[in-house]
């Protein structure tokens, strides 16, 4: 075998690994995971939603909150723990997101114990978000933007300064009703990861 010949075959070789990746970035899949003390209808509701912004969303069956998780001293569950136990059952190809009606936090700052909406590492394969801080006449549409939020996270997005966009730091707040879209840059972010935005 020449030397040109063997150029050839390793350069088809990377070009067949660069699509590889690209394709396994493109088309990873979104597993919802809910917790037993979460609403049906809800998580049905969060399902059909994502599955327009990726068809690879999986639904699993509830399970149980973990105990190791649980802040008696609050009754809260810790949402760094919680993501800690969710990535056990994803891959590297997934990001796994749970949903829970009960009480989260984490450390923020000085604060040990800060009582939080949702929690999403940057990157990451798993996040976790709540309905407990959040508004019970518009729960749907208020949940729905918490999880891309959360989920935008575990892609690698920080959070924006635009006000109306998904990605705003709500500053413990709830400013969701204010959020009206991806602003043009994080949406640019996502489609880039594959994400089927309009």
């Amino acid at each position: 075998m020449n030397i040109n010949r063997i150029t050839i075959i390793f350069t088809i070789f990377l070009s067949t690994s660069f699509s590889c990746q690209q394709i396994t970035q493109a088309n990873s899949v979104i597993v919802i995971q809910p917790f037993n003390d979460f609403t049906p209808e809800l998580t049905n509701s969060v399902y059909a939603k994502l599955k327009e912004i990726n068809p690879n969303t999986i639904l699993k069956t509830p399970f149980q909150l973990p105990i190791k998780a649980y802040y008696p001293p609050r009754n809260r569950y810790r949402a760094d723990s919680l993501i800690k136990y969710l990535s056990n059952f994803g891959s590297a190809d997934t990001v796994v997101i749970g949903m829970t009606n009960k009480d989260i936090s984490s450390t923020k700052g000085s604060v040990s114990d800060f009582g939080i909406m949702g929690l999403g590492y940057c990157p990451g394969n798993s996040c976790v978000v709540s309905t407990f801080r959040l508004a019970k006449t518009n729960l749907s549409e208020q949940f729905y933007k918490l999880a891309i939020h959360e989920l935008g996270h575990t892609q690698g997005l920080p959070h924006c300064s635009n006000k109306i966009c998904f990605m705003r730091d709500a500053n413990g707040k709830n400013v969701l009703n204010e959020e009206k879209d991806f602003c043009t840059s994080c949406k640019s972010f996502l489609k880039n990861k594959g994400w089927q935005l309009k």
